[in-house]
């Protein structure tokens, strides 16, 4: 398989949120937050993963929608753990602008599959 960046980045960024996830259970005994981030943020990449393999064009935005939810979520958890002083600024900062990267991308593909699908319905109808 070629090089797919948001495929590589959702899966490292998962690696990542299981460690995170493993840290705020052990170090900082915290439990409830951490298991909604860890369901959040590695949902990111299944669904990344399931779109590549999409029965259709619509398929793989709406698997690609809900990989952007779920980096969305992943991003209001991480805010929250920050918040809370569960994370200090050098753990949150760094996964943080990960996951922003990451949302961003799957934002971009997104809109890019949109605007293609929305040509083909156009050139197909006329």
């Amino acid at each position: 398989m070629k090089n797919n960046i948001v495929r590589n980045k959702s899966f490292d960024f998962a690696i990542r949120i299981v460690k995170l996830y493993q840290y705020l259970n052990n170090n900082k005994k915290e439990f409830i937050l951490a298991k909604q981030l860890l369901r959040s943020g590695t949902s990111v990449g299944a669904m990344i993963r399931e779109a590549e393999h999409a029965e259709s064009k619509s398929d793989f935005i709406h698997k690609f929608a809900i990989a952007q939810k779920e980096a969305n979520e992943t991003v209001y958890w991480l805010e929250l753990l920050k918040a809370t002083d569960y994370l200090n600024e050098k753990e949150f900062e760094n996964i943080y602008n990960d996951a922003i990267t990451i949302l961003k991308l799957i934002t971009s593909i997104l809109k890019t599959s949109k605007k293609q699908s929305e040509v083909k319905k156009l050139t197909t109808n006329n």
